[in-house]
């Protein structure tokens, strides 16, 4: 399809300032008016990804794509050619060759579909998002997966990891405690936290534990809960996501896996996974709307992956390493997940002492191959026994600590990428167990 001399002018004028959206909206009008639907849509695309809350862009888009819509008033394009009819003709003529009109269905109009009326909402449950009206009612439904919990545990239903505490008290918890002295030294009531550490730490539920020490809900938010294979929508549901953590004030949002959610954009092919980072950086920054009493926590494995954005000052610009559980802590999961087992003469202290190493999840794991083994040995024998501590002795030397490999990788970053001094107490447990 041959393109006009004004259409071959726009997409140079685009081509030189790519990030002009409105200038790009106008080539994609153009395009479809010449009958281009399949450019059209290419250009409106590529301004979602520059505005992802466009209304313009995703109206096109959708015309583009066929999907029928309601407009509110014809756009430029559309009055041009109402106005020149016989232009429009010579555009769409120059554009494309003529051709027997052949019957198709994939080029047939969609017929309208009706469309129920909706309930009318109160206005104070709306508010407006770029060039659209956010509808609270329906996003709330469309984010009905994700559970706003209540803070029921706090930091001493953690056990052990003394350091780990002391360090949240002193960098998060004091200051959110004391709105006295918040308002004197004029410390807002908002901030970002990083947890990193080897997987199976604990790192979820010590951010359970900050919601309960604030008295605040907790939201938890994974990949698969904002990821959408429609373009421009994955940044919709993440401001969604934050718009419902700012509804529940006082509210703990966490990001699990925030290396896959913030990966560094030089690592990204996908434009629309690099809109998706953009999207949380905007969200941080709280450019539009008040982050006040939504305290931002992340939870990682690979830190090192996470955009260099998001980790600079005002962002996620405290970090803390969750290393795996000292004595205290792995005598604490030993005990909890004992208690209710079929089980007695365990020696845990001295279990504690023989699982340095061991993640709380390599604890769990262990603690339920014990009682697979005296499961089958009842079956076997016909007659029911307890578990024993000769079945978790067994248990141990088939299940190993699965945080080998983690500090494997982790050397090499704290030992030559160790920017800012971000990894120095994760090079200080290092060399502490001759790891590096």
């Amino acid at each position: 399809m041959s393109d006009t001399p004004l259409i071959r002018s726009l997409r140079a004028a685009v081509a030189a300032v790519p990030g002009d959206v409105t200038l790009r909206l106008h080539l994609a009008e153009l395009l479809l008016v010449v009958g281009d639907t399949e450019g059209a849509a290419e250009q409106a695309a590529e301004a979602l990804g520059y505005e992802p809350t466009s209304g313009a862009a995703r109206d096109v888009l959708g015309r583009a794509l066929g999907t029928p819509g309601v407009r509110s008033e014809p756009t430029k394009a559309e009055l041009r050619a109402e106005a020149e009819p016989e232009r429009a003709a010579e555009l769409k003529s120059d554009a494309e060759p003529t051709r027997e009109a052949e019957p198709s269905v994939a080029n047939a109009e969609p017929e309208p579909k009706a469309v129920e009326p909706r309930e009318e909402h109160d206005p104070a449950n709306a508010e407006r998002v770029g060039e659209v009206v956010f509808d609270w009612a329906a996003a709330e439904e469309q984010l009905g997966f994700l559970d706003v919990e209540e803070g029921r545990i706090t930091l001493k239903d953690v056990g052990g990891l003394k350091a780990v505490k002391e360090r949240l008290e002193a960098a998060f918890l004091a200051p959110m405690r004391n709105p006295e002295l918040r308002r004197l030294y004029g410390k807002g009531m908002k901030g970002g936290l990083m947890l990193y550490g080897p997987p199976g730490c604990g790192k979820t539920f010590i951010a359970k534990a900050v919601a309960g020490e604030l008295g605040a809900k907790f939201i938890a938010v994974t990949l698969s809960d904002v990821l959408d294979m429609y373009i421009g929508q994955s940044e919709r549901n993440l401001h969604e996501v934050f718009e419902l953590a700012r509804r529940n004030a006082p509210c703990v949002l966490f990001l699990d896996e925030v290396d896959a959610l913030g990966q560094k954009r030089s690592q990204l092919r996908s434009s629309a996974m690099r809109g998706t980072v953009n999207q949380l950086l905007v969200e941080l920054d709280d450019v539009r709307d008040s982050n006040e009493g939504v305290f931002v926590l992340a939870a990682t494995n690979h830190p090192w992956d996470v955009d260099t954005a998001l980790k600079r000052p005002g962002r996620f610009d405290r970090t803390l390493l969750v290393l795996p559980p000292d004595g205290e802590a792995r005598q604490a999961i030993l005990e909890y997940h004992l208690k209710d087992r079929h089980a007695r003469g365990i020696d845990i202290a001295k279990l504690a002492k023989k699982t340095d190493g061991y993640s709380g999840a390599d604890l769990a794991h262990a603690c339920d191959v014990a009682a697979e083994k005296a499961l089958l040995d009842s079956v076997k024998t016909g007659r029911t026994r307890m578990i024993g501590a000769k079945d978790l002795e067994e248990a141990l030397r088939e299940v190993r600590p699965s945080t080998g490999p983690w500090f494997a990788a982790a050397r090499n970053v704290a030992m030559f990428a160790n920017e800012g001094g971000m990894y120095d107490d994760l090079l200080a447990y290092l060399k502490k167990h001759r790891l590096a």
